[in-house]
């Protein structure tokens, strides 16, 4: 029987419809000739997606099914497009290899392996195909079944006898899901290859069959066919695979009607010249056969305008709001190809609405390739021409996304806005672009670059003018007032170094011209143009730096290793910028020496030289200039930011390797000199005077603070600078007269001056006369600051902390160690008295209030607070690097810990990371202090609100705290194992301790903690669960409580039943009276499975955090017959059913299977640092939860060698009574846990 075209193909021309608005669901056909008429396009309109196409049995995304009003349906005059026309009879020869072995395909196997050319093995494809259709078409699907991942194939008798929908339900029963991949979810680099390799496949077969095969009726017909119903199967891979096949092959047959097209242009021209010849010059041949030709080429349009149209209904429509974000991706990125290879046909509003659709996407993946596409119509002017009713409809969504959560989605919406801006000049009003303008401040470096861009193109460009004539001089200048004027207006931000990096990219040149900046400078200017001096000297300053350091600032990507040729571009631009700056850089000193705010970026300008240049190009007169300017800046001015730039300047000044170093360090001396002279004189007036004047007093403060500023980075200690100092200091201890201002520098010079002789000291054959001496001045300063941690001052306490804290730490017990031995005379260590003084102040100055960050920004002082807020940050730092390198002990730590839930939006940070480094120190003592700090908060608690306590929010508070612990103790278990049973021990022992509570009958006051301890509970391993309850019933024995289950016992019953495992169908106790019901240990980690797929994860309204998983949707027939569900077996209320779902047998082996993990686990040489820090933000609902009652205990864990156990007796030992098991169990020798 001959083979007859598909009904599909044969209606897809009689179904199409006239081109519509954004609104309407129905595009027209591709290249139809309403397509392609010069009329304008219809107005778009803001209605949602018409998606009544029949996608039953398809896990489409839900959220993306719009709820609006539809008109009546309407009936397509069209068959389905999954049926496929009928074959004729087979012909004799069946010789091809796909027929002997069926599961061998050369195509794929040619494609995998890379070694052919994709053309080469097309081209034999072809020759098969040639020979026999039937034979080379099934060869073709194969390959595409194959590329699947499905070992499945198509047999000669199945493509003969079956429907398309009957040979997919056939693969789909052999599709093996042992595995959820295949390979377009692959990512390495061979089935990267692979995926390249398949989509060149796929147009070169249309590339190669487009003059004679491609409207043989019979080959794109049944392909096409093929894989629309493939593409609607709910298999993932035959999804994804068919639809990247469907796309590639449009894009194919879309370059192909683009040909025919230019041919029929072609032929219309050829025609319109010869008949333009006179009637006696005409070729009547030459004319029939133009217009024969003409007749071919509108057939071969219409045909690929059908083939093009079967594709884009029957699988672009449905796909491009599939489920799997991938198949959306790759659909949005077709359409943006076809657009623009072929905008005659496709650049309308009919297809430009589902871009406009798809930029609302939630995946990220699918919104760059939307964006992506955009940018391909918007870099010509004559595309952008197009879309101004899409710009006008859109335009709003394309500007919010700007701030876009995926940063690399916003970097190409700001390129998109540029090429808009570029192109379409009237399309971005100033309100648009006000949004673009504070982009260039954040933190992303690719972002703010193309911000930078787009605000070059719009502000700063100089040319930006039509009809002006280029000048660089001129056009320099003018850049840089357009850029003063943006920085100064737009008050977005005050760090002119996030400025400058963002427009590095684009205007680097302009910013490099430092003839320019200088020039500018040193100009008269008026009083009023003092805010643009200051902008532009902070703009000159970070474009230095940025050109001799080449990385960019701080907090803006990490900093990058540049390579050979970066390098010696970097040092060739310090040389030319030394070589302009050196003379000009003393008159700009001398004209803004007065002026704090412009002296210390000029001088930051200093330390980025080639200051070798001053000696080589004998420029020594300049160097002059700039000490003395340098020196009388240090003399005019107090500020602490300016004097530590004119520290930095005269430190590299006075470098040993510069040849005219000697001059730095003469100007030094000078002015430490007159520092010296001038304090040594005021301590004398004051220690003598019984009161100081305010002209005193700032005059003491202003010579300290310059000394302390020198001090942190030159070598003051032969001015004898440290006894004045501690008579000013222990003259405030005494009288406390001295003022804070005088007292604040003096405790800061005392403690260089102790670091500087420290570091001054040999490592070897140290006299013992100045360790004596140094020790001794260690002590008395050490005592000094412990006495001023309780001064009235809040600036003297907070310097007096952070200065204790860092010689504790320098001179801690590390200090002998790497070959410093004999430094061990000058170890320190804190009395007990210092260390309860110093967490005394932690809690009164640190831990004494809670501002969350809705009343920190709702504040008028919002910075001060900020402020005030870094400097606990450093105080608490502080004290916890005192705990990591044991200069304090752990159990210190406790004072810290139980402040880790109140205070974690402020300390969370610095307390995590120390609870990390101290498990690593002693898990025992760590476990130890994490109880401590529970104990504590316990114990306040009851100070305050007496026994009952159970229901106060300050208790919930402290479970939560516990939970929060526990989250520690998840990995590990074995290693955890001791430190687990000593914390439950102890805490017992502490819920149980005397004096009961008052009255008889009552429980002790200490019980509710058995609650907090309860928290610990799913750590235990199942044999020591079994050993602590029959300890906790022994101590209750030994008390005679019979612990009734009234209300006051109930702590005791929620921590019995946090011990005992749960049986299968067993009842559950409530809240209040016992831990929440937790899945099996094998099956914590999953989640029962949906039956639907709108009820997948990926149909959230919220983004998802986590990657999707390639695992195959389902592999259920539509329309077949379902198995019918087991009947879950009856359950008390308040039980889980997910509980209910396993048997026994699966239970053993999963806790068979997770004890081999432990035992591995165990073995392991080295503890590594566990990340919990996603496990403690888990809800509560996904919480790991102990195994139910009844469950087959796990096998006794064996330790040491074969008559050493730990929790079960081998069965060659005599069985021990159960009193002295419970003993075994807590003996220190096996645990190491000491009795309390």
């Amino acid at each position: 029987m001959a083979p007859r075209r598909s009904a599909r193909i044969q209606g897809a021309s009689s179904s199409s419809s006239s081109s519509v608005g954004l609104g309407t669901g129905s595009s027209p056909a591709p290249g139809s000739a309403a397509v392609r008429s010069s009329s304008p396009p219809s107005p778009l309109a803001p209605d949602s997606p018409d998606l009544s196409s029949s996608d039953s049995g398809s896990d489409f995304e839900d959220t993306l099914r719009l709820r609006s009003k539809r008109g009546p349906h309407r009936v397509l005059r069209q068959c389905p497009v999954s049926k496929r026309p009928r074959r004729r009879e087979p012909s004799a020869d069946r010789s091809s290899p796909a027929a002997s072995n069926p599961e061998q395909n050369t195509l794929f196997e040619a494609v995998r392996s890379a070694k052919i050319a994709v053309e080469t093995v097309v081209d034999d494809w072809l020759e098969t195909y040639k020979q026999d259709r039937e034979m080379g078409f099934l060869e073709l699907i194969n390959f595409i079944i194959r590329s699947c991942g499905c070992r499945g194939v198509v047999t000669l008798e199945m493509f003969r006898h079956l429907q398309n929908s009957e040979i997919i339900q056939q693969l789909t029963e052999k599709f093996e899901e042992d595995s959820a991949e295949y390979p377009l979810s692959l990512g390495t680099q061979p089935w990267r290859r692979f995926r390249a390799g398949f989509c060149e496949l796929v147009a070169t077969v249309v590339r190669r069959c487009q003059y004679s095969v491609v409207y043989d009726e019979f080959l794109m017909d049944s392909l096409i066919s093929l894989l629309t119903g493939l593409s609607d199967s709910q298999v993932r891979a035959f999804r994804h695979t068919s639809t990247l096949a469907a796309m590639k092959l449009m894009t194919a047959l879309v370059n192909v009607a683009l040909g025919v097209s230019l041919h029929q242009e072609n032929n219309q021209r050829q025609y319109e010249a010869e008949w333009s010849k006179g009637p006696g010059r005409r070729a009547t041949d030459k004319l029939e056969a133009l217009l024969e030709k003409r007749r071919e080429l509108q057939e071969q349009q219409e045909e690929i305008e059908n083939m093009m149209n079967a594709v884009f209904k029957g699988v672009f429509v449905h796909r491009y709001r599939d489920v799997v974000p991938e198949i959306r991706a790759i659909c949005m990125e077709e359409l943006g190809t076809w657009m623009r290879s072929y905008a005659a046909s496709f650049l309308t509003d009919s297809y430009l609405k589902y871009i406009g659709w798809t930029l609302h996407d939630k995946q990220g993946e699918v919104r760059l390739q939307c964006v992506k596409a955009l940018q391909g119509l918007y870099c010509r002017r004559d595309t952008a021409a197009h879309m101004e009713l899409f710009t006008s409809r859109f335009k709003t969504r394309m500007v919010s996304m700007v701030l876009d959560k995926e940063p690399d989605v916003a970097v190409e919406v700001v390129k998109l806005l540029t090429l808009m801006l570029e192109n379409m000049e009237e399309a971005l009003t100033e309100e648009d672009c006000q949004s673009v303008y504070p982009v260039v401040y954040v933190s992303s470096r690719a972002l703010a670059s193309a911000a930078g861009l787009f605000l070059y193109r719009r502000l700063l460009d100089p040319r930006r003018e039509a009809g002006r004539e280029p000048s660089r001089d001129r056009d320099n200048r003018t850049f840089f007032r357009l850029l003063l004027a943006f920085f100064i207006e737009s008050e977005l931000h005050e760090h002119a170094a996030y400025l400058v990096d963002s427009l590095w990219d684009c205007a680097g040149p302009r910013l490099r011209d430092w003839e320019t900046i200088s020039a500018l400078l040193l100009e008269e200017s008026p009083t009023e143009a003092d805010r643009q001096e200051k902008a532009l000297v902070e703009i000159l300053a970070a474009s230095v730096v940025q050109a001799a350091e080449g990385q960019p600032p701080v907090g803006r990507g990490p900093a990058k290793k540049p390579s050979a040729r970066e390098r010696k571009a970097q040092v060739e631009e310090r040389t030319r910028l030394t070589h302009c700056l050196i003379p000009a850089l003393p008159q700009l000193l001398a004209k803004f020496s007065a002026d704090a705010e412009k002296a210390a970026p000029l001088l930051e300008v200093l330390r980025c030289f080639d200051l070798s240049i001053y000696c080589t190009g004998r420029l020594e007169k300049h160097l002059e200039l700039v000490l003395g300017q340098l020196q009388e800046v240090v003399g005019k001015h107090t500020g602490q930011a300016v004097l530590e730039a004119a520290s930095h300047a005269l430190h590299a000044l006075c470098d040993p390797e510069l040849a005219l170093h000697g001059r730095g360090d003469l100007v030094r001396s000078r002015l430490t000199d007159q520092l010296a002279d001038k304090f040594h004189q005021e301590v004398t007036e004051l220690l003598q005077a019984s009161s100081l004047d305010e002209e005193e007093v700032y005059s003491m403060a202003a010579t300290l603070k310059r000394i302390s500023v020198l001090f942190n980075a030159h070598d003051l200690t032969p001015w004898q600078l440290f006894q004045p100092c501690a008579q000013l200091l222990q003259r405030a201890v005494d009288t406390g007269e001295v003022p804070p201002q005088v007292l604040v520098p003096a405790i800061t010079c005392l403690h260089f001056h102790i670091l500087w002789e420290l570091s001054r000291l040999p490592s070897t054959d140290v006299p013992q006369e100045q360790l004596q001496s140094l020790k001794t001045r260690v002590t008395s300063f050490c005592s000094l600051c412990q006495s001023c941690l309780s001064d009235v001052d809040a600036s003297v306490r907070e310097r007096a902390f952070v200065v204790l804290s860092d010689l504790l730490l320098v001179f801690g017990p590390q200090l002998p160690r790497d070959g410093r031995e004999a430094l061990a005379p000058l170890v320190l260590l804190p009395d007990a008295g210092l260390q309860s003084q110093l967490a005394a102040f932690l809690m009164d100055h640190v831990f004494h209030h809670a501002c969350s960050h809705e009343e920190l920004s709702a504040t008028e002082d919002s910075e001060n607070r900020i402020e005030e807020l870094h400097q606990r940050r450093v105080l608490l730092a502080g004290f916890c690097k005192l705990i990591i390198y044991n200069v304090l002990e752990l159990s210190a730590a406790s004072d810290v810990f139980k402040h880790y839930a109140k205070f974690y939006s402020d300390y969370g940070d610095i307390i995590k990371e120390t609870l990390n480094c101290t498990r690593q120190i002693n898990r025992q003592e760590w476990a130890h202090t994490l109880l401590l700090s529970l104990q504590q908060l316990m114990t306040e608690l009851l100070l305050q609100q007496g026994p009952e306590i159970r229901a106060s929010e300050a208790f919930l508070e402290i479970r939560d705290l516990a939970r929060r612990f526990s989250l520690l103790f998840s990995l590990h278990q074995l290693r955890n194992r001791p430190a687990l049973l000593s914390m439950h021990k102890e805490g017992i022992q502490f819920a149980f301790q005397e004096p009961p509570g008052p009255g008889p009958g009552l429980p002790p006051l200490n019980l509710p903690f058995l609650e907090v301890l309860s928290e610990f509970s799913p750590r235990l391993l199942h044999p020591d669960k079994a050993l602590l309850l029959a300890y906790l019933e022994k101590m209750c024995q030994e008390r005679r409580w019979l612990a009734p289950r009234d209300a006051p016992w109930l702590s005791l019953v929620t921590y019995r039943n946090s011990l005992q495992p749960q049986e299968e169908g067993g009842s559950v106790s409530s809240r209040g009276t016992a831990p929440r019901p937790r899945p099996p240990p094998g099956s914590a980690a999953k989640r029962p499975r949906m039956d639907a797929p709108s009820e997948r994860a990926d149909s959230s309204p919220w983004p998802s955090s986590r990657l999707p998983s390639p695992a195959l949707t389902s592999t259920a027939l539509r329309g077949g017959p379902r198995p019918p569900l087991p009947r879950p077996p009856a359950w008390d209320p308040g039980s889980d059913p997910s509980l209910l779902r396993s048997s026994s047998l699966s239970s053993q082996r999963s806790r068979m299977k997770r004890l081999s993990l432990m035992v591995e686990e165990e073995e392991e040489e080295a503890a590594t640092i566990e990340e919990e820090s996603s496990e403690e933000d888990t809800p509560a609902q996904d919480r790991v939860r102990p195994p139910p009652r009844g469950s087959p205990s796990p096998l006794p864990l064996q330790r040491g060698g074969a008559g050493s156990t730990l929790g079960c007796p081998h069965p060659s030992q005599p069985q021990l009574p159960p009193q002295d098991r419970l003993q075994a169990i807590f003996d220190s020798t096996n645990l190491g846990i000491e009795d309390v």
